[in-house]
């Protein structure tokens, strides 16, 4: 009887001190994924937006989406956010008489809302089916309706509010913006940036619209500059237009762990209705936590020992005496 409290007394202690080991800040902790040097996404600018919406028009033709009303006359497709049905829209910031444009006071400003594409995508890392998937070369984070188990999982994990579940029929599933990459076989890209007219959306690889973004923050407000429409790397399609007085700030470089979509503007993005979050994703920590839990078995360790300990303290004294 002896030697069987020595061990579990052993036992116990050997879990309780690997837990410790193992619960180390600097144990199984993992760093932010970082972009593929192929990565894909857009440049959103909102100084250049004039709320046309023909980003959010183009976005439902291009994924054959239904129109979404939100008066009565049901005359036109009125999305007030995005859903299931819905992958892409445009916002609107106004403040006081709401007169000039990208102004915080008395002014009014545009921000685009969509998929961020994640560099370390809390969708993916918190899906547990496969459903959500990152393209290991362009980065494009996808979702798979026939793996999906309608967990909605996705939905809580990301901080943007993206991912939307379809209520409306028979097997619901998500939707989201995949950057129109069913679309790629035809040469073509993303219908938002596309169709964009003043190039406030622009595609292209993350890097080079990173450095585009860097480019003209750097620029002296009212000065002139070229800005390029539809991708990033189209030939000479570009206008000529005057600077604006830009946040320095591009958001999506950092946020998160960075994101593929970037964004830049004039108005404080928090007032855009951009969360302020920080540098390291969701992703880093959870799976952090999860595989410092389970390494070595280190959960398991003390959930045995929690349950010797209990059944311990309930064995009664003339069991423990009828055993030796």
């Amino acid at each position: 009887m002896d030697s069987r409290r020595r061990f579990l007394k052993g036992l116990v202690a050997g879990g309780a001190a690997a837990a410790t080991a193992t619960l180390a800040p600097e144990a199984c902790a993992r760093d932010n994924l970082q972009r593929s040097p192929d990565a894909l996404g857009l440049l959103y600018d909102a100084t250049l937006c004039v709320g046309c919406k023909a980003c959010v028009a183009a976005c439902k033709e291009a994924n054959n989406n239904p129109p979404e009303f939100s008066g009565p006359e049901h005359l036109w497709d009125t999305p007030l956010d995005t859903s299931g049905t819905t992958f892409n829209i445009i916002k609107m910031y106004a403040q006081g008489t709401g007169l000039e444009k990208d102004a915080e006071t008395d002014g009014y400003a545009f921000m685009k809302t969509s998929c961020m594409h994640c560099v370390d995508a809390s969708c993916v890392s918190a899906c547990p089916v496969s459903a959500m998937t990152k393209d290991a070369k362009t980065g494009i984070v996808n979702y798979d309706p026939d793996a999906c188990v309608g967990c909605r999982y996705c939905v809580l994990a990301c901080p943007f509010g993206i991912p939307k579940f379809q209520y409306d029929g028979p097997a619901g599933k998500i939707g989201k913006c995949e950057l129109c990459s069913h679309r790629a076989k035809d040469g073509r890209y993303a219908a938002c940036a596309e169709v964009c007219p003043t190039g406030a959306t622009l595609f292209g690889k993350t890097t080079d619209l990173l450095a585009e973004a860097k480019r003209r923050i750097a620029l002296k407000p009212g000065t002139t500059t070229k800005y390029p429409r539809g991708r990033i790397d189209g030939a000479d399609d570009s206008w000529e237009g005057p600077v604006a007085a830009y946040k320095q700030h591009v958001y999506g470089e950092k946020e998160y762990g960075g994101t593929q979509v970037l964004k830049l503007s004039a108005v404080d993005f928090e007032k855009l209705g951009m969360p302020s979050l920080p540098e390291r994703s969701t992703a880093a920590t959870s799976e952090t936590i999860q595989h410092t839990l389970y390494g070595g078995l280190v959960l398991p360790l003390l959930a045995l020992g929690g349950l010797t300990l209990a059944a311990k303290k309930f064995v009664r004294p003339e069991d423990e005496e009828g055993t030796e």
